[in-house]
């Protein structure tokens, strides 16, 4: 994983049960003995939790298309032009996660000294920084989509270029503060855990449709 060595400044997270969970099993592993044996500062942000689905809320995909299929497919091809009734716009949701975002960034910024654009932009060549500064952040699929497209400087209209799979791992390098991706959506982790119930949990999941 390409991380500094040190532990992270903190674990930002969506206030939402799900997230929060995650975010606090990953506070219990780096806390412990075997990970750094410090406390990890735990902080939820309410500008991370999921975008609003209004009237979509807890229903299957199947049951919102064939109810208001037609909704659905502008949303799936052209996100900024509909939205779940009573949910949130795209561009309602982009702007809670830039100043989440330009929070996250400026802490970081205080904490230490920059990557360097001079670097070997090829990983393996050239001493590994091992003493950036760094966050974990524990959010969810549609927001996260929304932020990088925020810290790429992308419209909103490539919303789906991002795939994220549940509990998947990315991590973004800021160089001298051009983002760059070091990994995306890692999931090796989760092999071990994909025993017959949690593949039974998935495929069920996966029935539901997504949005």
């Amino acid at each position: 994983m390409p991380l500094p060595d040190g532990p992270p400044l903190a674990i930002v997270h969506s206030p939402l049960g799900r997230a929060t969970e995650t975010a606090v099993s990953i506070e219990t592993a780096l806390s412990a003995e075997g990970g750094f044996g410090r406390p990890i500062p735990r902080r939820p942000d309410e500008r991370l939790r999921e975008i609003g689905q209004g009237a979509w809320e807890g229903l299957l995909g199947s049951e919102i298309e064939a109810n208001d299929g037609e909704r659905l497919a502008t949303w799936r091809r052209r996100p900024t032009e509909a939205w779940a009734p009573g949910g949130e716009r795209l561009e309602e949701v982009r702007t809670r996660v830039r100043t989440a975002l330009k929070d996250l960034l400026a802490e970081l910024a205080v904490a230490g000294r920059p990557g360097s654009i001079a670097s070997p932009q090829v990983q393996g060549y050239g001493p590994r920084v091992a003493d950036q500064p760094w966050t974990v952040v524990v959010g969810h699929d549609g927001v996260f989509k929304v932020l990088l497209l925020t810290l790429f400087d992308l419209p909103l209209e490539r919303f789906w270029m991002w795939s994220f799979d549940l509990c998947g791992i990315s991590v973004i390098e800021l160089r001298a503060g051009r983002p760059v991706v070091r990994a995306m959506n890692l999931t090796e982790h989760l092999a071990a855990l994909q025993d017959e119930a949690a593949q039974a949990e998935t495929e069920e999941r996966s029935r539901s449709g997504a949005l």
